[in-house]
């Protein structure tokens, strides 16, 4: 088969022949498998995400509430052992998860994303249930990161001052207003969000190392002083190693919500320039991401507050309203830092309107894709001349209005249910995602296209997908173990916690019955084999419009040096 290797990632383009298509195939990016939907300018996206746009949204969307915010229950409930070990091995799940989307989204950036992927390589059926189960995950989500907002400025000013409603109505405006003035807009104010995030976090860490060997206002070395006393690992619903175990697995709902959103680069796609390039120098870096922002955060935590601190907010039910959100200023006022945590407070808005503002993106997006593939109404596939999906981001935007149910029920409530129902909508996407990875291997395979043949391949193979696939399932299926345990004066049930249960578990049979709904509607509708897997379509309009990318730039950057060294070489590996 006809191949031109990549020498050099920005200048030239790893090519597989078409047999399905000619040399004068119009077919959108977004196709369906059997049927075309040529993009118009009325239904077409805008290619105006630049590298390092899409780069750093892809870091700055992932960090937000979870890991500012949910680790301190997570710190109280079973200790810093706990969570460090939760985190690493929800981290490696992660990587798994972006190895198996880079490598599809490499060889076949489609602006419909990892939900194209599903229906093209698998089955229409898991398309369909994936588009709408991504869908419900961020229509959740960003409610979910307006309530944190709202919650957050509860540091200065209490509810009984000002209803948290109104902060919750200017944040939602502000994020509509920046999602409808175009990608290119959006895209650099989105950049310059996730750098504040991105610079706060690592002086953060470098403050946190400062305290912990004792530079801070108190001169007092902590170390690894609250891993004996009170502990590394907090029993919880039992006593001695089952009681630890329990304790530790209660962590992985609050790991699995820290990296939502993670994946959001499968999304960016169908708007990034050159996403043959940026992807795999995205999902390269993940690993390091992982390590640096959420494995060395979680374990300074751990050595900086104890989890029988009753400053965590959310943790028990002693947390006052003045107590801190985050457990890093809980740890800045431990160690006797006083005008810190009102700064860093202000930094955590930030982070959290970024990650609202990503999140709506991806609402509206994934409601497009939808409608280009035919699974939802054509008015939503609809754009303006700036290329924005208005009517799917109006829908979206509507939606997130349930936010305000924070104004009427305590916010700790409407946070933890708010993290049942994202968990469960992102393991399920993550479980896609690996299933669809399986059938594409087994499809290439079959369909005599090698491993070195493509632009990039995940380091792991099948063996690392499965293990994550495996890893998803448990988590997915026995997260929500505690309901079920008799836990005295509890809200929900002493014996039978039924609003945990529900919010826990409600999207599996939803995801289920969408499914084997779109099979009943559809009765012709079968799952791909390895040879009828669609892996032609569209990419030859792909590839060419990558050529006339990487030629344009090559003329521009042909009158002198090229720019972004500074960038490369000393912001690009951590970005």
């Amino acid at each position: 088969m006809g191949l031109i290797h990549r020498k050099d990632a920005g200048t030239s383009v790893a090519r597989l022949p078409s047999p399905q298509s000619s040399g004068d195939e119009k077919v959108s990016v977004g196709a369906d498998h059997g049927h075309d939907i040529l993009d118009s300018p009325e239904t077409g996206l805008h290619r105006g995400l630049r590298s390092r746009q899409i780069t750093m949204i892809a870091i700055g969307g992932a960090i937000g509430t979870g890991l500012i915010i949910g680790t301190g229950s997570s710190l109280a409930k079973a200790g810093p052992l706990s969570i460090l070990i939760s985190y690493s091995i929800v981290g490696f799940i992660v990587y798994m998860v972006m190895c198996a989307l880079g490598e599809m989204a490499t060889y076949l950036p489609i602006q419909s994303g990892f939900t194209g992927y599903a229906a093209r390589f698998c089955d229409p059926a898991l398309g369909f249930s994936l588009g709408y189960t991504y869908w419900f995950k961020y229509i959740i989500v960003t409610p979910n990161q307006l309530t944190a907002a709202a919650l957050v400025i509860q540091y200065w000013v209490p509810r009984e001052k000002v209803n948290p409603g109104v902060f919750i109505a200017v944040f939602l405006v502000a994020i509509i207003l920046i999602n409808y003035l175009g990608i290119k807009f959006f895209g650099e104010i989105e950049f310059w969000l996730s750098s504040i995030k991105v610079l706060t976090i690592v002086g953060l860490l470098i403050l946190s190392l400062v305290l912990v060997l004792g530079g801070g206002p108190d001169h007092d070395r902590k170390g690894f002083r609250y891993w004996k006393n009170p502990g590394a690992m907090k029993t919880l619903y039992g006593t001695g190693d089952t009681g630890r175990f329990l304790g530790l697995w209660s962590t992985f709902v609050t790991a699995t919500f820290a990296y939502l959103g993670t994946e959001l680069v499968g999304v960016t796609v169908g708007e990034a320039q050159n996403p043959r390039r940026v992807i795999p120098r995205a999902i390269k870096l993940t690993f390091w991401r992982i390590v640096v922002f959420y494995v060395l955060s979680v374990l300074l935590i751990g050595m900086l507050v104890p989890y029988n601190s009753p400053r965590l907010a959310f943790a028990t039910k002693k947390a006052t309203t003045g107590a801190s959100a985050s457990p890093f200023v809980v740890a800045m006022i431990e160690s006797g830092i006083s005008g810190l945590p009102g700064f860093l407070n202000a930094c955590i808005l930030i982070f959290v309107f970024s990650a609202a503002n990503s999140d709506l993106y991806i609402a509206t997006r994934t409601l497009y894709g939808l409608a280009k593939e035919g699974n939802s109404a054509r008015i939503f596939a609809r754009t303006d001349r700036r290329g924005v999906p208005i009517y799917a981001l109006g829908l979206s935007a509507a939606i997130s209005c349930i936010a305000f149910l924070n104004v009427s029920d305590d916010s700790r409530k409407v946070f933890t249910y708010f993290v049942n129902l994202v968990t469960i909508f992102g393991l399920l996407t993550w479980i896609s995602i690996l299933v669809t990875h399986i059938y594409f291997v087994k499809a290439r395979r079959a369909q005599g296209i090698e491993k070195h043949q493509l632009a990039y391949a995940a380091p792991f193979g099948l063996y690392g997908t499965y293990f994550a696939l495996g890893f998803c399932i448990v988590i997915a299926i026995f997260k929500n173990f505690d309901v079920f345990i008799h836990v005295p004066g509890r809200e929900g049930g002493e014996n039978f916690d039924y609003v945990n249960f529900i919010t826990g578990y409600l999207g599996i049979p939803l995801y289920l019955g969408m499914i084997f709904g779109y099979k009943l509607l559809n009765p012709k509708t079968k799952g791909w084999t390895p040879m009828t897997a669609d892996l032609y379509s569209g990419k030859a309009a792909i590839d060419r419009e990558e050529e006339e990318f990487l030629a344009n730039k090559a003329a521009k950057q042909s009158g002198g040096k090229s720019g972004g060294w500074f960038y490369r070489h000393f912001i690009g590996w951590l970005l």
